[in-house]
């Protein structure tokens, strides 16, 4: 049993912080701000300046992405090509990958202005395949060495660009599938272990994964299924299988679906694809062919899809950043619901960067879920100044939050990782500091982002997401009261340990965990 005394942020419906929380074997027996007398006398635990709250979820992340890319070569942050061709290099000299995987090339964050190119990659390992995914994780840049290692089939599919090196669409998919089937399995479930723990680290203890790309006979959603059950400790996962084949998730007994790529209705604002009702702004980045934008999919096709999904039980998901593809997933939803009522759906779109009034009001009748990423608002990748570049006054009301939260909506916090990095008091400090202060959210919305509403999103409320009478004492001990923690300040917040079922997080022994996530089911349904 463990008494804490001092700031208990509970994150439960009336937003209380109590004085005193009691845990015994994993849940939470009691909050409260006068200790009842059968606990008077025992140890207390003084927390000081520093608060508990509940560990902190993550709703949108591509999971094996993320695990495959973050002990990988990571380029963000870097200020030109050279800096990127340098680090390519020096990751070639530590490393003995058959191919180097890359991340986070953008050609918004370097001072050329321009996307890293074949040639740079050539320069920077003129024998070792490289292939370096683009920030956003919707294209990718490949060197001669790896264009060698294609079948001739790629080059005819729609995004392959032989003379940049730059992959997207088809091609990448298909490049992708070819790059991921190189890293053996041991190797993967490492990664996977070691990317589990860093996320716990953060105090995350339940993360929103979304499956099915890169990998043959959707092996990544396998793996993924088999390492959330074999984990001893959290985060737990929930995996959504991305295709729009409903009878793949049902025979697999999952009862989730969607997400990006095969789900997604549009592209990125990074590749200029997102769909929107009214054409991007002229310039050298936007294509004339696509001046709005590309819808990936007819109504028909979403409405069928969605339709099946919902009539077989399953939580739904879709990816829409430009207003036409939201508008095109609310139209989707509202038809299903219309064909089959179902009072407690969850349905979700993610993303939802640019909404517009109407289908806000007709997802807050449908009761539809918003998976946003705040970490949208402050991102080095992809920058207000291009966004404006390319959308004109209209990147003011992207990830309208306080909109969103004034329509009666529920949101849910993520950070689409690996696209930006999964770090929970960064995502609150930007959804807080929104660069139109009409959007900000105040500290508890944002922090019930990442707690209560995102648990909700899983189905996981009853479990998880607050500090209340009952649940896991999955808790994050702070360095400071973040509610009292000036706006400007947010970010500067630390972690100083992770608590789940109130233990002290112990990162998994690798060889075990391996063998487990293989041949063993050890722990609680991940799944």
């Amino acid at each position: 049993m463990n008494i804490y005394e001092g700031s208990i942020i509970t994150c439960d419906s009336a937003g209380s912080v109590h004085r005193f929380l009691v845990e015994d074997e994993g849940r939470v027996q009691f909050t409260g701000d006068i200790l009842p007398q059968k606990w008077q006398n025992l140890p207390r635990q003084s927390l000081g300046d520093r608060a508990l709250c509940p560990a902190f979820a993550d709703t949108h992340m591509h999971f094996m992405s993320h695990a495959l890319f973050s002990s990988g070569l990571d380029v963000r942050g870097l200020p030109d090509i050279p800096s990127i061709i340098e680090r390519i290099a020096a990751r070639l000299s530590s490393s003995k990958e058959k191919i180097i995987l890359g991340f986070g090339a953008s050609p918004h964050a370097v001072k050329e202005k321009s996307m890293v190119t074949r040639d740079d990659l050539d320069r920077a390992s003129p024998s070792r395949p490289v292939f370096l995914v683009k920030y956003d994780g919707h294209a990718a840049v490949i060197n001669s060495s790896l264009m060698r290692m294609l079948p001739r089939s790629i080059s005819s599919l729609p995004g392959f660009d032989a003379q940049s090196g730059l992959m997207t669409r088809e091609a990448f998919f298909a490049v992708t599938d070819r790059v991921t089937g190189t890293i053996s399995l041991p190797d993967t479930l490492s990664r996977m272990i070691r990317c589990g723990d860093e996320l716990a680290e953060r105090g995350i203890g339940l993360v929103h994964t979304v499956s099915g790309v890169g990998f043959p006979l959707d092996l990544d959603v396998t793996l993924e299924t088999l390492f959330a059950r074999s984990r001893t400790q959290a985060p737990a996962f929930r995996v959504f299988f991305q295709t729009l084949n409903e009878k793949k998730a049902l025979r697999r007994k999952l009862p989730r679906i969607g997400g990006c790529f095969a789900c997604a209705l549009d592209g990125s604002f990074g590749s200029v694809d997102a769909a929107l009702n009214e054409p991007y702004l002229p310039g050298p980045h936007c294509d004339p062919a696509m001046p709005s934008g590309l819808l990936y999919y007819r109504d028909e096709q979403v409405f069928s899809f969605v339709r099946k999904a919902n009539r077989a039980g399953l939580q739904v998901q879709l990816h829409a950043i430009g207003d036409r593809a939201f508008d095109q997933a609310v139209r989707a939803f509202d038809a299903a619901l219309a064909d089959f009522p179902r009072h407690d759906h969850r349905h979700t779109i993610i993303h939802a960067c640019l909404p517009t009034a109407s289908s806000l009001e007709k997802c807050a009748a449908l009761g539809l879920i918003l998976a946003v990423q705040p970490a949208f608002i402050d991102w080095n990748e992809e920058p207000l100044s291009w966004l404006e570049s390319i959308m004109g006054e209209r990147a003011l009301r992207l990830n309208p939050l306080n909109t969103i939260r004034k329509a009666g909506i529920l949101m849910t916090g993520g950070s689409d990782a690996p696209c930006t990095q999964p770090d929970p008091i960064r995502s609150i400090h930007a959804a807080v500091n929104h660069y139109n202060p009409a959007e900000s959210l105040g500290v508890q919305d944002a922090l019930n982002l990442f707690t209560r509403n995102a648990s909700f999103g899983s189905f996981d409320d009853t479990e998880r997401g607050s500090l209340e009478k009952g649940k896991r004492a999955d808790m994050v001990l702070l360095d400071r009261n973040i509610l009292a923690t000036p706006a400007s300040g947010i970010r500067d917040t630390r972690i100083v340990s992770v608590l789940y079922e109130g233990k002290p997080f112990v990162p998994e022994q690798r060889p075990r965990s391996v063998l487990r996530a293989l041949f063993g089911y050890s722990g609680g349904l991940g799944f």
